[in-house]
């Protein structure tokens, strides 16, 4: 280390670890308008902040296979905090959030607005319970959209309109990775609920995987040509999440072959 230079903390690296997860991955310089908000934030300089990401996708062993390699000189501390992040998404993203809000005076909801449905019809636990999920569900879409690059990893449709944060694990069957990145896919609308009915899938390798309920109706033009076209076609990569193997497998097995 030299000479003036103090160690990041364990807080400050939540911080940029949050970021990471929310920045596409070609805008982590230190020209950045976000990078230099967050350095503010964080209490380094904006070229820190951006050496720090890049630290990150060191541990990236995906972006390695592409040959990005991120930079060196991680420190202990940093392969720590990355491997407790990632093995505890859920809890350690929003504890970053809520470091996050208190740096901006503000809270987590306000960070991440939420729409309700009927909210004058919920009181209560019911209240609170919707919109923990909502604000889960608004981070989660952040995340996952950023990256794919605002765009459907099947079609490359990038209407932010038509697009969803698709989990590959459903909500409700795995609590502890409903805000993973490595959990989502960003799809558009038709394809979203084709893939959570099981017509459509995802192979270990990435590739796209269309239902006989589908292909059988080949007669029909628009089964032709928005699902029966994409049949083993690889599928649009991520910038730096890419989806876990394990979750990939548990839906291929709900796959309708």
């Amino acid at each position: 280390m030299k000479e003036g230079q103090t160690l990041w903390t364990k807080e400050q690296l939540l911080l940029a670890i949050n970021l990471y997860s929310k920045i596409p991955f070609g805008k982590m310089s230190a020209g950045n308008s976000t990078v230099k908000e967050w350095a503010v934030l964080i209490g380094r300089s904006p070229a820190a902040v951006a050496r720090k990401l890049g630290n990150f996708a060191s541990f990236d062993p995906k972006l390695l296979e592409r040959g990005v390699k991120g930079l060196p000189n991680v420190s202990k501390l940093d392969r720590e905090v990355w491997n407790e992040y990632m093995n505890n998404w859920d809890e350690l993203f929003i504890e970053s959030e809520i470091l996050l809000a208190q740096k901006k005076n503000t809270t987590i909801e306000q960070l991440n607005p939420v729409e309700l449905v009927e909210p004058e019809t919920m009181i209560g636990r019911e209240a609170i319970r919707q919109v923990l999920i909502r604000l889960d569900q608004t981070v989660f879409r952040k995340m996952v959209l950023s990256n794919f690059a605002d765009t459907c990893c099947i079609t490359g449709i990038n209407q932010p309109e038509l697009l969803i944060a698709s989990h590959i694990l459903p909500w409700s069957l795995d609590a502890g990775n409903r805000l993973n990145p490595r959990n989502g896919l960003a799809l558009n609308t038709l394809h979203d609920k084709a893939f959570e009915r099981g017509l459509i899938t995802i192979t270990e390798d990435l590739k796209i995987k269309v239902s006989s309920v589908l292909t059988n109706s080949k007669n029909i033009q628009s089964i032709r040509e928005n699902f029966i076209a994409y049949e083993g076609k690889s599928l649009i990569e991520p910038k730096k999440f890419f989806p876990d193997v394990e979750f990939l497998k548990v839906h291929n097995g709900r796959f309708k072959p």
